[in-house]
């Protein structure tokens, strides 16, 4: 049997890559990119509150992520 990512854990795997993604390019590329950093951080705010999470949407439609809970049920 092989353990698939849950949902939950691809959104968090996605926003730590962003903020590193985002961390990279401040210093490479532009200092304006930490807006990037921001943006991932007051996404995930809001998504702890309202449950709401764009990410989690693009990853169960586009590449079918699951939920840990119907994950379990399998």
């Amino acid at each position: 049997m092989s353990k698939k990512m849950s949902l939950e854990r691809a959104v968090e795997a996605f926003a730590g890559f962003m903020v590193l993604l985002s961390v990279v390019l401040t210093y490479a590329v532009h200092p304006g990119f930490v807006w990037l950093t921001v943006f991932v951080g007051a996404n995930l705010f809001q998504q702890s509150y309202t449950g709401f999470c764009p990410a989690g949407i693009v990853l169960k439609k586009a590449f079918g992520f699951r939920p840990a809970a119907e994950l379990a049920r399998t």
